[in-house]
């Protein structure tokens, strides 16, 4: 072995290398020259092995449980709230090796993929068969599906497909101890005692590491049409909303609201503009119809229009009439990160929040973030069908001190449990929400899951210092 890492015990890195082969061990530089994804802290650790089967991650998982090893599980790098970070002495398991579609049958709409296989390379394997996951991220060119699971990952669809939890099946994994947990059920109807599968799910990375997986898919619609509405208010939205979905002409697929700061700020950027469309609306919706005929689900957006324009004349719209309007319309809602070029780094939050609160809560997280300083204020966009809002502020990292941190926390997720919502819609806790889990969380919960973390993982050693604080664990 060239390198020596003195924080990792004597003889592990060469066990790593039998296990995996040395060419898929890397120290060092080595591991420096990889993507680092979207936290700068993702490859601390002093090694990062890449496995090819369950039974490698096996015995790595194995051998690092006897030396004490703590491992750190990575896919796409694509997790937001630092759930993939990682220190020296500790070890990065990549599951880009493990990228297999081992099966796509049509008839039982089934799918069974390693835990490495991308989101965007399993939409492909399907469109042939006319089938679709049922779960699209605009990370999908990058998410894995072990890296979703873990995460339960939510996307544009959750409200008619319901999130990852919903779309999962069966479920491969590796336990703390080195032991595979193995269910790859492919049927939806299973009564067969405790579904075990769901305390991995959304667990991120801490109880088990997925492996393998047996995924529903979905009929995928032979045409789709989508519009971008303005609408004088969120009553307006949500109307329409209810209108859209009780279509008479195909399916709702997507639901995407842009409050005006953030729409105006994008829109800006990528010089966006339409002939006769509002530009001083309060919120703005993208909604994507699926069917039989793109002539036909055209049609039903523009009846849409005309429906609603009855109560809410203010009402303005846009249909794409081609790819490229589709594509240029839909980069206003995903190109998120053009944020980030006038607000380096700004702290961002995820949310959900019932329907019938949806106005009052923005209203109130508006005010109140301004009430902490001067001209603060937030970028508000997300999931309007399933009430999941993506809210970034106006400040850099830099220039957003930790008590200013505090107070906007304070501000977004107060009450929030009594709403009926949720801190976290859909990025998971990581290392950066631990305190606003135990800050809302019922303390019930709280116990509950410091036991099951205490009972499969005893030794702390999958992804420590993440979803669970093991300081308030018990003895």
């Amino acid at each position: 072995m060239a390198e020596q890492d003195h924080s990792l015990p004597t003889g592990v890195l060469e066990a790593l290398a039998a296990i995996v082969g040395e060419a898929h061990l890397r120290l060092g530089e080595k591991i420096r020259e990889l993507d680092v994804g979207e936290d700068p802290n993702n490859l601390g650790a002093s090694a990062l092995v890449s496995p090819a089967s369950t039974a490698e991650v096996a015995a790595v998982v194995a051998l690092c449980g006897r030396y004490g090893v703590p491992i750190v599980t990575h896919g796409g790098r694509t997790g937001l709230v630092g759930g993939g970070t990682s220190s020296p002495g500790e070890v990065v398991l990549s599951t880009r090796r493990m990228n297999r579609i081992e099966r796509l049958d049509p008839d039982e709409r089934v799918a069974v993929v390693e835990a490495g296989c991308g989101l965007q390379a399993l939409q492909e394997a399907a469109l042939p068969h006319r089938l679709d996951p049922g779960i699209d991220l605009a990370a999908r060119g990058t998410a894995t599906i072990g890296g979703m699971i873990s995460t339960n990952a939510g996307g544009i669809m959750a409200f008619r497909n319901g999130v990852m939890r919903h779309r999962v099946l069966g479920l491969e994994a590796v336990l703390p101890d080195g032991s595979i947990y193995s269910d790859l059920t492919r049927v939806v109807k299973n009564a067969a005692g405790y579904d075990l599968k769901h305390l991995l799910i959304g667990a991120e990375g801490t109880l088990g590491i997925v492996t393998r997986a047996a995924l529903k898919l979905e009929p995928l619609p032979a045409a789709h049409a989508v519009a971008l509405f303005g609408f004088p208010s969120v009553a307006a939205a949500l109307a329409t909303l209810r209108r859209a979905l009780a279509a008479g002409v195909g399916q709702l697929r997507a639901a995407e609201a842009m409050w005006a700061s953030y729409f105006h700020h994008v829109a800006r950027h990528f010089n966006w503009s339409a002939p006769g469309f509002d530009m001083s609306q309060a919120v703005y919706v993208i909604l994507s119809l699926g069917g039989a005929d793109e002539e036909s689900l055209q049609e039903e957006l523009a009846a849409i229009l005309v429906d609603l324009q009855c109560d809410h004349p203010q009402i303005t719209a846009v249909l794409a009439g081609s790819l490229a309007q589709e594509q240029a319309i839909w980069r206003l809602r995903e190109e998120s990160g053009v944020i980030y070029r006038d607000h380096p780094d700004a702290p961002s939050f995820d949310v959900s929040v019932p329907l019938s609160e949806l106005d009052a809560y923005v209203n109130r997280i508006t005010a109140g973030l301004a009430a902490i300083e001067e001209g603060l204020a937030p970028f508000v966009f997300g999931h309007l069908a399933d009430g999941n809002l993506h809210i970034m502020l106006n400040r850099s990292a830099e220039a957003t001190s930790a008590p200013v941190l505090a107070a906007v926390e304070g501000v977004l997720y107060d009450n929030i449990r009594a709403l009926g919502g949720s801190f976290s819609a859909e990025h998971g806790v990581g290392s950066k929400r631990i305190h606003a889990l135990y800050a809302t969380a019922d303390p019930v919960k709280l116990r509950l899951m410091q036991s099951v973390k205490q009972t499969l993982d005893p030794a702390g050693i999958l992804n420590p210092g993440k979803v669970v604080d093991v300081s308030r664990l018990p003895g």
